[in-house]
C-alpha cells in the first residue's frame, strides 16, 4: 500500500514526505503542482529513493487523481496542498479561492468515490487527514485562552476564509458521506525549506544580503511558533491513531511576539555570521506600515492532541530557531535558487510550461 501526499513540494509538505520516508518502508506518490511556492529542489535528498514518486499536477484534476489512487492502491490521502500565504490572498483572492476551496472540493470527491469502491480492511482502514491552520479561529485579545477544538471559526483574511471553507468541506464529507477524515489545525511552522517570502526565512535572508528588515506594525503581532518536524510527527500520529471526524490543534506551545522573533533571529546571526562592520543585524530593523486586518494574536491549546495521542512538540522556540538559522546558514544555494527564479526556469524547461 501507499499514501497520496498533495502539495508535497512546499515547506511543510516536502518535509514531511522527507520525515515520512526516513521513518517507514512504506512509498510516497507526492502531487504538487509546482506553483511559486512547490520547489522539487525541497526533495533533493529523496531524488533517487524508489519509494518517491513525484507527479506534477492539481488536486482540482479528478481524472487525474482518480488515476493514482487507483494505480497506487492508496491507502491514505494526506492534503497539504494550499495556497497559504495571508499578502498574498489579499492582492490576489481568487487563487486561494479556486485552491483551498474548489480545488478540496474536487480532491474530496475522487477520493469519495475510490473509498467508495474498496472493500474489507482496505475500506475501513483508508484515511483523508487535512491539514488547516490556526488562522481559521481568528484573532485572539492578548489575554484570552488559547485556541481549542471547539473555537468558533472567525477567519479574517481571504487566506483563513478560504482555508475555513475547506475544513468545512472536510467535515461536510465525513457527515454526510462517511468518508474517513480527520483534520490538523497548525500553528505557525517554521524550519527548513520554509519559502524566503515568510518572516523567518525573510529575516534572515535579507539581514544576510544588507537589506532593510521589515516588521509589520509595531511588530507585537503574537503567534505560536512550531517547529516544521515537530508538525511532522503529529500529522504520522493523528494519521495513525486519530479519531474519525475529529480535528486536533497542533501547536508549538511558543508565543513569541514578531518583534521578539526578529531580535532572536538577528541575535543568533551575530554569533554565527557577524557582520563585517561589527555592527548587530538589529540595527537593520525597520518598521513598516501595517498590512489590512492583521490579526493580534493567535496561540493553540493542543491539549486534546497531548491527552488522546500522548504527542508533544520536541523544540523548544531556541532550540528549533538556532537549527532553523544554521541551516540557512548551510544551505544559502537553494536560498538563492529560489530568491533569484532558477527554480522555475527549471519547472518550465522540465514540464514544458511555466510554473504558476
Amino acid at each position: 500500500m501507499t499514501i497520496l501526499v498533495t502539495g508535497g513540494a512546499g515547506f511543510i509538505g516536502a518535509n514531511f514526505v522527507i520525515d515520512w520516508l526516513a521513518q517507514h518502508s512504506e512509498p510516497v506518490v507526492n502531487l504538487d503542482k509546482l506553483t511559486y511556492a512547490g520547489n522539487l529542489g525541497n526533495l533533493a535528498s529523496i531524488a533517487n529513493d524508489p519509494r518517491h514518486h513525484f507527479v506534477r499536477g492539481d488536486i482540482g484534476d479528478g481524472a487525474l487523481v482518480a488515476r493514482l489512487l487507483n494505480g497506487h492502491r492508496v491507502r491514505a490521502v494526506i492534503n497539504f496542498a494550499a495556497e497559504s500565504h495571508v499578502d498574498r490572498s489579499i492582492d490576489g483572492p481568487a487563487a486561494f479561492i479556486q485552491t483551498n476551496v474548489v480545488g478540496t472540493f474536487g480532491l474530496l470527491e475522487a477520493v469519495r468515490a475510490y473509498w467508495d469502491g474498496l472493500q474489507g480492511e482496505e475500506k475501513t482502514g483508508f484515511r483523508f487527514l487535512h491539514v488547516s491552520t490556526d488562522e481559521v479561529y481568528g484573532s485572539l485579545a492578548p489575554t484570552a485562552p488559547a485556541f481549542t477544538e471547539q473555537h468558533r471559526y472567525e477567519p479574517n483574511s481571504p487566506y483563513s476564509a478560504s482555508k475555513a471553507a475547506s475544513d468545512h468541506l472536510v467535515r461536510a464529507w465525513h457527515h454526510t458521506y462517511g468518508l474517513p477524515v480527520v483534520t490538523t489545525n497548525c500553528s505557525n511552522n517554521y524550519g527548513p525549506y520554509h519559502f524566503p517570502e515568510k518572516l523567518i526565512p525573510l529575516v534572515i535572508h535579507h539581514a544576510l544580503a544588507s537589506k532593510p528588515l521589515p516588521v509589520y506594525g509595531d511588530g507585537r503581532q503574537v503567534r505560536d511558533w512550531l517547529y516544521v518536524g515537530d508538525h511532522c510527527s503529529a500529522i504520522r500520529r493523528v494519521l495513525a491513531e486519530g479519531r474519525l471526524g475529529e480535528t486536533y490543534n497542533v501547536g508549538g506551545c511558543n508565543e513569541k511576539a514578531n518583534i521578539e522573533v526578529v531580535q532572536t533571529l538577528c541575535a543568533i546571526l551575530d554569533e554565527l555570521r557577524p557582520r563585517v562592520d561589527g555592527q548587530s543585524y538589529a540595527t537593520q530593523i525597520s518598521f513598516v506600515k501595517d498590512r489590512p486586518g492583521h490579526d493580534r494574536r493567535y496561540a493553540i491549546d493542543a491539549g486534546k492532541l497531548e491527552r488522546e495521542l500522548g504527542w508533544r512538540p520536541l523544540e523548544t522556540f531556541e532550540t528549533g530557531i538556532r537549527k532553523t538559522v544554521a541551516w540557512y546558514l548551510a544551505n544559502q544555494d537553494w536560498v538563492q535558487d529560489v530568491t533569484s527564479g532558477h527554480y522555475r526556469d527549471w519547472v518550465e524547461r522540465q514540464y514544458g510550461q511555466a510554473a504558476p
